[in-house]
């Protein structure tokens, strides 16, 4: 079995890129779940390199910071004063002074280059035993790039960059993808002999080809199945592009998979999520950094997750979560926002508009509406009445509420944190509970209803409310007088009669039930 061959990837990652207008450097710039540069390494990956060379330049501080946290094992090397592809190349080496084998260059704002590409272009050159060979594409519209001179026989003669073109040359089709493999010991002597003879004074990398056929050694063109994943980024038009390609490439792949997506064109889904089989994404919807779906479940429409992780057979409707787990047969929605670390277990519920942090919802249980739960743990199939609050911030530190299992808050309830509500605990509404709920017992904590009767048309007259209340007391003296003249009229025959058939009580505070929840 042959020796392995000992590779390296240069990035070139270093120029500006004046035309995005931005004080983010090119390659930093985001686009479904991965910058620029991460997706460009990300198609390098599977060459399993011996080591990864990023040559850094504008931003070199942002683009270090970045690597650090995506490619921690890659070594970032600043090129100072951008010279030419050629010169960035030459600096990457000489971070690298024993190599040899194959060197990988890629620049590094090619999106939706494919791993699959990359290989197929260093095992052609591997094979061939090639100096050198550059990946090329034939596109419909050449402007602005580097054309693929070939000579009578069909074999390389150049590469020529656009401005140095003459009219023959730019008129071929055939352009050079910016991605090559050379042979590291033939590639070092050509960088040494590289000249700024062109129109914008650079050493060209790309010049390196004709000094290597000049110099009778074998050069190759492998050509790309598909010229779009070829395509750079120069501009913010042409991210925006790029962004709606990937999309098409990601969302055609979700559903040969047995994803549903029922409109592919409003729904965004980043590289880096995961779906199940039969899982199914509604219109409008954007998965984002490492959300998972399980099978079955149902997204959208309107939603939006970030890392966010979903159970089989969930519902997400017209809600935002970040940072959640939803369980299995769990419901969210509509109009819900799941703050970081809220976790819903298995057939839980949160409602309309309903906003849960930091807070775990047992199995079964309802947060249903217009209600905000906090640094919370609720137990197993309990109520969350309406209009409730979580009060767990006193103004310096977070305070966490737990409330029981087969409990029954009531509607308008303040939980003031810290505070326990017992198993099987009931709540009045209106209720600001302070003290611990034992188990099994009803929480009351307001004050007792009292009317001033005649205020209104005494502090406030002149005003519509005071005339309505006068006009309703008039009409409420009219009844009353029409009632005791019908009374004073029947009371001889009614005089043997019992004048009631039942005793009313009257209760003060609480109720039942309907005085706790809403469901």
């Amino acid at each position: 079995m042959p020796e392995p061959h000992l590779r390296t990837v240069v990035v070139l990652a270093a120029g500006e890129g004046k035309r995005m207008k931005s004080t983010l450097p090119k390659v930093l710039h985001p686009l479904l779940g991965r910058t620029l540069l991460g997706h460009v390494l990300s198609a390098a990956a599977p060459l399993a390199a011996d080591r990864t060379v990023v040559v850094v330049g504008h931003g070199a501080d942002q683009v270090r910071g970045h690597l650090t946290e995506i490619a921690p094992d890659s070594t970032p090397v600043l090129q100072a004063e951008q010279l030419g592809t050629g010169h960035a190349v030459r600096i990457a080496l000489d971070a690298v002074p024993d190599g040899a084998g194959t060197v990988v260059v890629i620049n590094g704002d090619v999106p939706l280059l494919r791993p699959e590409t990359v290989g197929a272009l260093v095992t052609a050159h591997e094979e061939a035993a090639a100096a050198a060979t550059v990946l090329a594409a034939e596109v419909p519209d050449p402007t602005g790039l580097g054309r693929i001179v070939r000579d009578a026989d069909g074999r390389l003669e150049q590469i020529v960059e656009e401005r140095d073109a003459d009219a023959t040359q730019r008129a071929i089709r055939e352009i050079n993808a910016g991605i090559y493999a050379f042979d590291a010991v033939r590639l070092r002597e050509a960088l040494s002999k590289l000249s700024t003879d062109n129109d914008q004074g650079e050493e060209y990398l790309t010049d390196v080809f004709g000094l290597l056929r000049s110099a009778g050694e074998p050069v190759a063109v492998h050509m790309a199945v598909d010229h779009v994943e070829t395509l750079g980024c120069n501009d913010r038009v042409e991210l925006a592009a790029l962004r709606r390609l990937l999309r098409d490439r990601v969302n055609e792949a979700w559903m040969r998979t047995g994803v549903s997506l029922l409109d592919p064109v409003t729904t965004w889904i980043d590289v880096t999520v995961a779906l199940d089989r039969d899982a199914v994404i509604d219109q409008n919807t954007q998965l984002r950094g490492a959300t998972v779906v399980g099978a079955g479940a149902s997204i959208g429409p309107d939603v939006t997750l970030v890392d966010t992780i979903v159970g089989p057979d969930a519902s997400v409707v017209r809600s935002h979560a970040v940072g959640a787990e939803v369980g299995a047969g769990a419901s969210v929605g509509p109009y819900a926002y799941l703050r970081p670390a809220a976790r819903l277990a298995a057939k839980a519920k949160v409602g309309t508009f309903v906003e849960v942090k930091n807070s775990e919802i047992g199995a079964g249980s309802k947060v249903p509406h217009l209600t905000y739960v906090g640094d919370a743990t609720i137990g197993e199939q309990t109520n969350i009445g309406a209009a409730s609050i979580f009060v767990n911030y006193d103004g310096v530190n977070k305070h966490r509420t737990v409330i029981g299992s087969h409990a029954r808050t009531g509607a308008d309830n303040m939980f003031v944190a810290p505070v326990e509500v017992g198993d099987g605990a009931y709540t009045a509404a209106g209720s600001v509970i302070v003290d611990d709920v034992p188990a099994g017992a009803m929480g009351v904590a307001r004050a007792r209803q009292r009317n001033i009767e005649g205020w209104v048309v005494k502090r406030r007259a002149g005003t519509p409310a005071a005339e309505a209340a006068q006009r309703a007391g008039d009409a409420k003296g009219a009844q009353r007088a029409g009632d005791a003249k019908g009374a004073s009229e029947m009371s001889g025959a009614a005089s043997d009669s019992e004048a009631m058939h039942g005793v009313a009580e009257t209760v003060g505070g609480t109720s039942g039930a309907g005085d706790t929840a809403t469901e």
